[in-house]
């Protein structure tokens, strides 16, 4: 039976369970390797690649940096599940979809800004620039599409919310400095340096929604809904729909 507080008296907060995976920042920091390195051999062998490569190009080394965090969770820690809460809850699906919503709006109105800023020729991504002035047939720019809506966001949440936020929760870090370092860390790992400033915006509401749920799921969710215009607008360019 719970004893009755005195009034005045602050309740006890209940402590944090303790964290029990037995990986670090060398996992997060192998992951990237895999991501960098899978990508630099991909573009030396490809060189000017056409759709089908494309494919490959974008969407290899995002999904074995991915699964190799999954991966790490199971051999040295308790899976995504536990390690990272990354399980189906209506809650932090709504949660996610709100705050994705509303990093929606700031991260276009960002965008634009940023792109009046440093101008039009100066204002693509990486992915833009590999899908510049290719022609893709239909089937390979909704798996294009369909990658940068859904899967890419669900394997950087992995690395950047799952792998280096648990790290940093190991270390016994305050929440907010997990946030902000993965913030960080979150827009400097993209390797645009022209973008950093424009991908930190982008970040914070996916954070948040890791920081208020304390799961995966809510952040992963927000993530995908901020790259559901980007993706759309890719794949409306990619088939002629729109002008490049």
């Amino acid at each position: 039976m719970n004893e009755a507080h005195q009034p005045g008296e602050t309740p006890e907060r209940p402590t944090p369970p303790a964290r029990t995976h037995r990986w670090g920042l060398g996992a997060f920091f192998l992951t990237q390797a895999v991501f960098v390195l899978v990508s630099v051999l991909l573009a030396a062998a490809f060189g000017s690649p056409d759709g089908s490569t494309l494919v490959i190009m974008l969407m290899l080394p995002t999904v074995l940096a991915g699964a190799l965090a999954v991966l790490i969770t199971v051999v040295r820690g308790n899976g995504p599940r536990l390690d990272f809460g990354l399980e189906w809850r209506w809650s932090d699906v709504t949660t996610g979809l709100a705050i994705g919503g509303v990093g929606l709006v700031t991260t276009t109105i960002a965008t634009m800004l940023w792109v009046r800023w440093v101008g039009e020729d100066n204002a693509q991504s990486t992915v833009s620039g590999l899908l510049d002035g290719v022609e893709l047939p239909p089937v390979v720019a909704v798996v294009i599409f369909l990658h940068i809506w859904l899967i890419a966001p669900l394997c950087e949440e992995l690395l950047y919310r799952g792998l280096l936020w648990g790290a940093m929760e190991r270390m016994r870090w305050g929440q907010l400095n997990v946030f902000v370092l993965s913030t960080a860390v979150f827009a400097i790992g993209h390797l645009e340096p022209e973008r950093t400033a424009l991908l930190l915006v982008i970040a914070i509401p996916i954070g948040v929604a890791r920081m208020v749920t304390g799961r995966l799921t809510a952040s992963v969710v927000a993530h995908q809904v901020n790259n559901f215009l980007p993706a759309l607008g890719l794949l409306l360019i990619s088939l002629g729909l729109l002008p490049a």
